[in-house]
């Protein structure tokens, strides 16, 4: 008796229906340089340097970590594609690299069309939010790898900058003031430890915190923020020196990879408001203030370095974003490190 493909737990069908039910989100991301559709064994994008001088490609590719198991209890699975765009084109406009287009991959044990097709619409909903085309990807059903309704979702980036625009750090020097883009939350980081303090079942997740003005679901599912037109529109005007993307490792790991060798950020954490979410973590684990610091984003998930005398005018520019954006600390010499420090120091 012969023992068919769909035998082994493949539904080439359903391969079928979730292609077709993501060409629409797909397409609403195209631009005129994006040549072909969904369906080819590759993607084309026709590279426009009209204007650069030198360009020079950057890439990024990232996932979404265990924040995927909070989707899985939750059900909900059409914003958890914004997280896996957000942390690769996050990550390539650190360099001042403009997004231009994107690849996903989902791989799952049994594939569910319309659940595949509401992760794709989060990563087109991504997508276009940074002004870069989907382009592609892959969905990979394979048996007995993952539990049942479970997948894993990665990205790829790709993004252009002109060679004499890319921001380095290199010229950071003592002096300089850090403004911070607020978080929208937890982002894509901390998972681990945020499920093992209060995520034991669906029942906790569905839960009204007063504090967080929602469920303790709904605040972990918060997409990340995506910061790609706000560094755009703010590069406009004004020249930033560093850009440090505040994701696993926090602000202790982070920060410095921007840092030139000899130079020390002072971060000043009553500058801001911390959200709830962070204080509720804390109380549960109890992190000191250091450990928190290198895990979380503690509610900023971008830090910018820019010269003091050009402060006033990020501030200016960005009082018409959707967040806050506040100058939360400073450069001086001193050994390659951070400092997280309050009023009573």
């Amino acid at each position: 008796m012969a023992i068919s493909y769909e035998d082994s737990g493949v539904d080439i069908r359903a391969g079928y229906k979730a292609v077709e039910l993501m060409k629409k989100h797909v397409a609403g991301t195209h631009n005129e340089n994006v040549l072909g559709g969904i369906g080819s064994f590759s993607g084309l994008y026709a590279l426009d340097t009209q204007g650069m001088k030198q360009p020079v490609l950057v890439a990024g590719t990232d996932g979404v970590g265990t924040k995927l198991k909070i989707a899985f209890l939750m059900d909900i699975h059409n914003t958890i594609g914004q997280d896996c765009v957000a942390m690769c084109v996050n990550d390539i406009v650190c360099q001042g690299a403009r997004p231009l287009f994107f690849l996903d991959y989902i791989a799952t044990g049994k594939l569910e069309p319309e659940k595949m097709a509401a992760v794709v619409e989060g990563v087109a909903g991504g997508c276009k939010q940074s002004g870069c085309a989907l382009i592609g990807g892959e969905t990979a059903e394979m048996p007995g790898f993952y539990k049942n309704g479970e997948y894993d979702l990665a990205g790829f980036a790709v993004g252009m900058v002109d060679r004499d625009k890319i921001i380095t750090g290199n010229e950071i020097k003592n002096g300089d003031v850090l403004i911070g883009l607020s978080s929208s939350g937890l982002h894509s980081n901390g998972y681990s430890l945020v499920r093992r303090l209060m995520v034991d079942d669906k029942n906790v997740l569905d839960q009204y915190c007063e504090d967080l003005g929602c469920t303790y679901g709904q605040e972990l599912l918060k997409p990340t923020r995506i910061y790609v037109k706000d560094v755009f529109t703010i590069l406009e005007k004004v020249r930033i020196k560093g850009i440090a993307h505040i994701t696993g490792g926090g602000f202790i790991e982070n920060i410095p990879r921007m840092l030139p060798e000899g130079l020390r950020a002072i971060v000043h954490k009553e500058r801001w408001e911390i959200p709830p979410i962070f204080s509720i973590i804390k109380s549960m684990s109890g992190l000191e203030d250091r450990q928190m610091f290198n895990t979380f984003n503690m509610g900023i998930g971008m830090v910018l370095a820019v010269d003091r005398r050009s402060a006033d005018d990020v501030l200016k520019i960005s009082s018409s974003f959707d967040y806050n954006v506040y100058v939360i600390g400073e450069v001086i010499k001193g050994e390659t490190g951070v400092d997280i420090c309050s009023k009573k120091e």
